[in-house]
């Protein structure tokens, strides 16, 4: 276990998932108190990958592509291998899990039928062209 801080990546989402759950209360009361949250760990990266949720984010990565549905989850559990060629299937292939930035923390978003019209468009107004050399990752 780790005691980690509480993030603004975890209130931006547990502020609209589960806001009633009492299983969220210490993260709520972490966010207002400033005490860490003793966390076990779900999601694993080795030490040796850099990763940053931000860069994901604003390029409208939703969180449902890397976590799963969380929302329908009772107990989280890692439901992607978040392997290093799973990761580099979506970095050359993106599209599927691109979305608006109003539903990135949509759990029940579903692409619509003109997604590959809509990811074309997003790469292009925000330079989306993610990197599959080895120090995007490993750093």
């Amino acid at each position: 276990m780790a005691n980690i801080p509480p993030t603004q990546t975890c209130m931006n989402c547990h502020k609209l998932i589960g806001t009633e759950n009492e299983k969220l209360l210490a993260v709520r009361e972490s966010w207002a108190s400033g005490k860490p949250i003793e966390w076990i760990r779900v999601h694993k990266l080795p030490d040796y990958v850099y990763f940053d949720h931000s860069v994901h984010l604003n390029a409208g990565v939703g969180c449902q592509s890397c976590h799963g549905n969380v929302a329908a989850m009772e107990v989280v559990q890692q439901k992607q291998p978040l392997s290093m060629g799973w990761c580099l299937e979506c970095h050359r292939n993106p599209d599927m899990h691109l979305r608006p930035a109003s539903e990135i923390t949509n759990m029940k978003w579903t692409p619509p039928s003109d997604q590959a019209d809509f990811a074309m468009r997003v790469k292009q107004e925000k330079g989306i062209d993610p990197p599959v050399d080895c120090s995007a990752c490993h750093r």
